[in-house]
């Protein structure tokens, strides 16, 4: 039998009872870094790594405010949700080479939103012969990079972009 030890899990593990609130709006009155992962705030939405990913680079574009559906947000929050969404997908392309992207909103415990109450876009890059199949054929997920690492990776690309606008 093989192994893929990912022992960070542990903490999302013992932590996840744990848990009150939004794990958003608690990320927000938090200092940037790599606590609670938010890579840019916006006027009316950020950009936050997902801590418990599914490949390197997944992140998510969530509104600040606190609203269970997109049709719930006003219109410029959902302007300002698509455009940072867009400018990530530069940013994956250019900081992890990512070729294709799955991005999705689950809205509704139904649907598979894990945080219900916050509506949030994910963005997951894509890479030919990636291991997401390993999900489906061994119920693993292979990451091999900590969320951090991602984290510093991804906060240096992002100043660059903005040093070119």
């Amino acid at each position: 039998m093989k192994h893929l030890w990912s022992p960070w899990r542990m903490t999302y593990i013992e932590r996840a009872a744990d848990e009150t609130g939004c794990i958003f709006c608690s990320a927000l009155a938090q200092p940037d870094g790599p606590e609670n992962l938010i890579l840019h705030r916006g006027s009316l939405a950020f950009i936050i790594l997902n801590r418990y990913p599914y490949t390197n680079g997944h992140l998510m574009v969530v509104p600040y405010a606190h609203r269970p559906s997109l049709e719930d947000l006003d219109g410029p929050a959902q302007a300002e949700l698509m455009s940072l969404s867009a400018r990530s997908l530069g940013l994956l392309r250019r900081v992890y080479g990512a070729e294709a992207f799955n991005l999705g909103i689950n809205i509704g415990l139904p649907a598979g939103a894990g945080v219900a109450d916050h509506v949030h876009l994910h963005v997951v890059p894509r890479w030919s012969g990636d291991t997401n199949f390993m999900t489906t054929t061994a119920g693993t997920r292979v990451v091999p990079s900590l969320p951090e690492t991602t984290y510093a990776r991804l906060l240096q690309g992002w100043q660059a972009l903005d040093d070119t606008r």
